[in-house]
């Protein structure tokens, strides 16, 4: 008789649906998460339409999904795809756009190919599973780019007409001190300032735990010492502040 039983406690594979239409990439992720203890793929698709199929018919726990794919592209199929499984957006593409759309439509991470090694990408699948956002470089740099055009797009348009129609600096001239006055006024840290601008260009708790790598309960004690420092109640108030628009 064996002395040490099987154990009964280990946690089945998650189960996987990857979706690209390049064979090469299909097949090497296939290659790489079924070999493993902690992983296994279930099905594969070309394309959105595919995708959603074979969520259906599998259930898979997370769908690795690409974005650029003929017919049905990943945007298209991501919000069908997330009322079935987490969705883990993999691919080449990090434009800011992309990157912001992916997120708002409801994917639950982002990497881009190249920046990551497999234990990253397993561990990245576990994260999304489990509910807790996770980004690559490539993705996270779009983000920010993203909201630094946003900040500089609508902080003027803002202002009372009266400082719109008397200011005689461009707005390029006027931004950068305008963070860092706002910063300087209400003594937040570095930290605390970089996710106030996050907080302004209207980003979730879970998109600023995902862009800056922490995760959301760091980000909601954050916000709160935040808020105590604005003397605040509210994002759209803590906003309107850091903005110099109220």
């Amino acid at each position: 008789m064996n002395p040490f039983p099987p154990r009964t406690d280990v946690a089945p594979p998650l189960r996987l649906l990857v979706a690209d239409d390049n064979p090469v990439v299909r097949a090497g992720l296939t290659a790489l998460l079924s070999g493993r203890a902690d992983t296994t793929v279930v099905a594969e698709a070309t394309d959105g339409r595919e995708a959603y199929e074979a969520a259906l018919r599998h259930r898979p726990d997370v769908v690795l999904l690409d974005v650029r794919m003929p017919g049905i592209d990943g945007i298209s199929a991501l919000p069908h795809l997330v009322r079935l499984a987490p969705v883990m957006m993999l691919t080449y593409s990090h434009e800011t756009e992309t990157v912001r759309e992916a997120l708002r439509l409801g994917a639950g991470g982002y990497l881009v190919h190249g920046e990551f090694t497999t234990e990253q990408l397993v561990r990245a699948v576990r994260d999304v599973h489990e509910g807790r956002p996770h980004v690559t470089p490539g993705a996270a740099k779009a983000l920010l780019e993203g909201i630094q055009s946003s900040a500089s797009a609508h902080v003027n348009p803002q202002l009372p007409l009266i400082l719109r129609e008397s200011s005689t600096k461009p707005l390029s001239h006027m931004q950068p001190s305008m963070g860092q006055s706002s910063r300087s006024r209400y003594r937040l840290s570095t930290r605390e300032a970089e996710i106030m601008d996050l907080i302004a260009s209207g980003m979730t708790n879970q998109q600023i735990a995902a862009t800056c790598f922490i995760s959301e309960k760091t980000v909601k004690n954050h916000i709160n010492r935040i808020f105590a420092k604005l003397q605040t109640a509210t994002r759209s108030q803590a906003a309107a502040k850091w903005l110099g628009v109220a």
